[in-house]
């Protein structure tokens, strides 16, 4: 690439067209760039002029990009957060502090648990800004794998694998199925057997993997299926009798013990899923923000936490 083109594909520059394509106008992006539109058209032409095409089309009205303008934007887009990767690198490298640190916590992990590590770390002022992502499945490992994601808690344990992620169990979530008192199955004799319950609608949540093959969990060939975003939709539906479920002990004992909710055996073993915690190791030990995540996973009563503690929030 010549010197001409390096100049010309500037943060500044890639950012402009960004923020013209989005405003859809050049009115409206020089107001937000704080520029007049008239040194914000002199602008593109000068980057139009240096890679030698045309990045709008300037028979519309609006701000309307061309094969090669939409090319640029995403390629630009992705260049401007390698940019950002580097410069969040070589200042973790500095101080030892990330910039920004995301976590994937699956959504049967406990949220008031989680909350009450967001709390303890937040309370010590770091210079990592949190992201917090909420996964099912999955969209947990997947959020980690792909690299959106630092650390993940609550992987299941057939996809707690590849050479360069670490693992470390947090203990077995127990499922049991839950009816409301009103439901058909309330009143069945235990255990109740697959094909009994295959007759049933059942209430799951979504796995929110993109990219990898999504999972289902417990559902019968043949059987009606109610598909919701979260625990805490899947838990409303079922007090209110839309359809039966397996959630985490935990989450519906306090429910159970009310009579909203009524606890059917199922026959067959006991379901049950091992949860990890996971992240990924590099050359260079991690950051101190993940360090204090990894620490506080590290203790026993903080894991027992991650999966009893569900009573009084659910997200």
């Amino acid at each position: 690439m010549s010197d001409r083109h390096h100049h010309a594909l500037s943060p500044d520059a890639l950012q402009m067209v960004i923020t013209i394509a989005r405003t859809g106008s050049f009115a409206a992006a020089a107001r937000e760039l704080g520029k007049v539109p008239s040194a914000l058209t002199y602008s593109v032409r000068q980057l139009e002029d240096a890679l030698d095409v045309l990045l709008f089309d300037r028979r519309s009205r609006q701000a309307r990009l061309t094969a090669a303008g939409e090319e640029l934007l995403r390629e630009g887009s992705l260049l401007l957060q390698q940019m950002d990767a580097v410069a969040n690198r070589v200042k973790r490298v500095a101080s030892g502090w990330e910039t920004e640190l995301t976590i994937a916590v699956d959504k049967a992990i406990a949220p008031h648990a989680v909350f009450d590590l967001m709390e303890a770390f937040l309370s010590l002022k770091p210079p990592t800004r949190l992201r917090m992502r909420s996964e099912v499945m999955t969209g947990t490992w997947e959020a980690l794998s792909s690299g959106e994601a630092d650390l993940a808690i609550g992987v299941a344990s057939d996809r707690a694998t590849g050479t360069d992620i670490r693992c470390e169990p947090i203990g077995e979530h127990h499922f049991i199925l839950t009816v409301s008192p009103h439901h058909p199955l309330a009143q069945a004799p235990e255990p109740l057997s697959p094909a009994t319950i295959s007759e049933h609608r059942i209430i799951a949540v979504a796995d929110t993997a993109r990219g990898m093959e999504p999972m289902t969990v417990g559902i019968l060939p043949g059987q009606d299926v109610l598909t919701l975003p979260s625990m805490a939709a899947k838990l409303e539906a079922q007090l209110r009798g839309l359809g039966i479920g397996y959630l985490p002990e935990p989450m519906v004992r306090p429910h159970i013990a009310s009579g909203r909710l009524v606890h059917k055996t199922v026959a067959g073993p006991r379901r049950a899923i091992a949860a990890h915690y996971a992240w990924r190791q590099g050359s260079t030990p991690p950051g101190m923000a993940l360090t204090w995540w990894l620490h506080q996973l590290a203790s026993a009563k903080t894991r027992h936490a991650l999966l009893d503690l569900h009573e009084g929030l659910l997200l």
